[in-house]
């Protein structure tokens, strides 16, 4: 079995941001108008409660958010805004974002992701939702 193209294109990308890298996240699926990144949950990504720190609740949604987006408008986005609701708090051995578009336009794409903490036995709980607004900015401007 060989790896999609696709993915194989966007995990690139990823791999390209240094913060990503820093958060170890892992980009599992790309293709249709949806996108899953995982990172597994370390200490260091925890608060002073234990729990994994919002921002990088924050970070895997924004990021799926536009990965999904990238999957039918291509790889020029760049985030416009998004909102988060924190549910319940992070914990467990893995932290999954899975987003898919809800409307694509020409200039903006609307998606939404649900982040679900999964525990050592693979048990998912939800931990919070995000819904983001995706910008295509039009190509530059030869002079």
């Amino acid at each position: 079995m060989t790896e999609d193209p696709d993915l194989a294109v966007a995990q690139k990308v990823l791999a390209a941001q240094p913060f990503s890298n820093l958060l170890g996240a892992r980009l599992v699926a790309f293709g249709e108008g949806q996108a899953t990144l995982e990172l597994d949950i370390r200490d260091d990504l925890r608060q002073q409660n234990g729990f994994v720190h919002g921002g990088v609740v924050a970070y895997a949604a924004d990021n799926t958010l536009t990965f999904a987006a990238g999957t039918v408008v291509g790889a020029r986005l760049l985030t416009a805004g998004f909102t988060i609701d924190y549910l319940r708090p992070v914990n467990g051995t893995l932290l999954r974002a899975h987003a898919q578009v809800v409307r694509a336009g020409r200039s903006r794409v609307v998606c939404r992701c649900d982040l679900t903490a999964v525990d050592g036995e693979g048990v998912e709980t939800l931990c919070a939702v995000a819904q983001g607004t995706i910008a295509v900015p039009e190509p530059p401007q030869e002079t």
